[in-house]
């Protein structure tokens, strides 16, 4: 299979398509006329009409009607990313089947379990709470995880947490929709879904009606003046459709429509997560112990991590600083322990600022001879202790009891220091420059797919600082910082006549010093000691090191 594909991989980049088959898809040709990616006309084909007698198998099976969808998208129109091709899909859906359950996965994701659609339709059709679930919600899950998990790509706690406190976020893919909720309906008892009388919706259009037809649904100015990607106070619009469309007439169908995914927010699943249980719904998280349902691509390199979650951060906090804000959106709509629960990730850019601190400021007042914590001699130490023993073997106790390793646990621990040292930073930093009017942040796409040697090194857990990224010279600078701060205790402990009373003031800090020494140990492999082109770039390593040097220079005597 990998084979053929390759092959007609090559074919098509080539162009050397044979007849025939430009002839069974004529959509083929229409690419060959798209000037840009943000500058392409509607492509929509059905491969399988599912209503046709041929639509069968090899064993005679019926077939699903099957259709290739690309929106259209022009210069002059906001394509609004993912969430608008979401809502272009949905439009067309409901003239395709107007089913009544809604997959939603990324497109670098694959159902590893085909059990998962039973899994979820037991929620959906259960008799008694079913017509109250919104969605069900997989957990997201890599198949190229290494063995100790170097880049911390795995979601282990969160969504049960989420869970227990009210139900899971949506997060954009693995996830079973019901259409109605995620159409922007209120929850009431009238949203039971008959599943005994519903039959398999026929479409009287031919295929060639039917395309012409959904290319309409999914053209870029079909949005124009509807509530599509907005709020509208749970003002219900009624959608009509007949064949003769027009922006402002909608499917013949006995739905509501009212907004699909919100617009306005890189973190657009998010919100339209939190807005569907503000609306009375509930959800559901749903990982089956005996097989993973569904399995996507991990960032195989650091600064693809990174920018990853600066974009996650940076949505979240735009989130907590606007409107729906769970702890303002979700008041008296939600439980408070679900508003604090979606706080937590909200506020991954603003905890930027005391990891920085705890970074930054024991070691540079190390350096100075400034005492910041209690004597070790001292009993008010107890409290310090007894928070950072705790915490540290709680966190370490969770992550074996979830299957995690040691080592992959210490490689966690060390991603959440450079991603709230660098990505929550720099999201933070963005987010304030646009509230102020002196930025326009960009929709960055992850890349997932990698070189032959940045993949064989992610294989090795070697980390990649193969790149000159702002990311990286704020990472090295404070790798040197805390350095220099290890060099100046070791040089107190070693040469100061009373070993005794340099270890009780300064104890706290020059072990936290330490610490951060171990953690950032891959960063002063990369300055000092690798050699491939996974290693620090030379005018990265130079930066830092004069920052640092800058810094641990500084007089503040008074």
């Amino acid at each position: 299979m990998k084979k053929l594909y390759e092959e007609a991989k090559m074919r098509v980049e080539m162009k050397q398509i044979p007849e025939e088959i430009r002839k069974q898809h004529k959509e083929i040709r229409e690419w060959n006329f798209v000037l840009s990616r943000n500058d392409d006309q509607t492509i929509f084909k059905i491969l399988i009409d599912g209503r046709h007698p041929d639509a069968v198998d090899a064993e005679g099976n019926v077939l699903p009607t099957l259709v290739y969808l690309a929106r259209e998208k022009r210069p002059q129109f906001h394509h609004h990313f993912k969430a608008g091709a979401m809502n272009a899909l949905i439009r067309v859906s409901i003239k395709i089947s107007n089913s009544p359950i809604i997959l939603n996965i990324d497109c670098d994701m694959y159902s590893n379990n085909f059990e998962s659609i039973k899994d979820s339709l037991y929620f959906f059709m259960d008799e008694k709470n079913g017509h109250q679930i919104a969605y069900v919600q997989y957990p997201q899950n890599f198949n190229n995880l290494t063995k100790n998990d170097i880049y911390g790509n795995s979601f282990r706690l969160e969504f049960p947490g989420l869970d227990a406190n009210g139900g899971p976020c949506y997060i954009g893919t693995g996830c079973f929709h019901q259409r109605d909720a995620l159409c922007g309906k209120k929850y009431d008892e009238t949203c039971k879904v008959d599943w005994k009388r519903l039959n398999r919706r026929e479409v009287e259009e031919n295929a060639t009606v039917l395309e012409e037809t959904c290319k309409v649904l999914a053209s870029c100015s079909f949005e124009q003046n509807t509530q599509w990607g907005n709020e509208v106070c749970y003002t219900l619009i009624f959608v009509h459709m007949s064949h003769n469309l027009c922006p402002n007439s909608f499917l013949e169908s006995n739905i509501y429509v009212r907004m699909g995914l919100k617009y306005g927010c890189p973190a657009e699943d998010i919100i339209t997560g939190l807005s569907i249980p503000c609306r009375g719904w509930k959800s559901i998280y749903l990982n089956p112990e005996r097989e993973i349902s569904f399995l996507g691509i991990a960032p195989t390199s650091l600064l693809t991590m990174l920018v990853q979650h600066k974009r996650w951060a940076e949505g979240h906090f735009q989130i907590f600083l606007s409107r729906y804000c769970s702890l303002l959106y979700g008041h008296n709509r939600i439980p408070l322990k679900l508003q604090l629960a979606y706080c937590a990730g909200n506020l991954w850019a603003a905890n930027s600022l005391p990891t920085l601190y705890y970074v930054v400021v024991p070691c540079f007042c190390l350096l100075k001879d400034i005492p910041l914590f209690p004597k070790v001699s001292s009993l008010w130490v107890l409290p310090f202790a007894y928070v950072a023993i705790a915490h540290r073997a709680y966190s370490l106790g969770e992550f074996l009891w979830c299957g995690g390793t040691f080592q992959a646990w210490c490689n966690d621990q060390r991603m959440w220091l450079f991603k709230r040292t660098t990505s929550y930073f720099f999201a933070l930093c963005d987010t304030i420059l646009k509230l102020l009017g002196y930025s326009n942040p960009t929709f960055v796409i992850t890349a997932k797919v990698a070189d032959e040697d940045v993949s064989r090194r992610y294989e090795q857990e070697l980390m990649e600082f193969g790149d000159s990224s702002p990311m990286f010279v704020v990472l090295a600078s404070l790798a040197m910082l805390n350095l220099f701060s290890g060099f100046g205790a070791i040089n107190k402990l070693v040469f100061n006549a009373d070993h005794s009373e340099v270890s009780d003031r300064f104890g706290l800090q020059i072990l936290l010093c330490f610490l951060l020494v171990a953690l950032n140990w891959p960063v002063y492999n990369a300055v000092f000691f690798r050699k491939d082109n996974g290693g620090m770039p030379a005018p990265v390593t130079y930066k830092s090191i004069t920052f640092a040097f800058l810094v641990s220079t500084v007089d503040i005597s008074t």
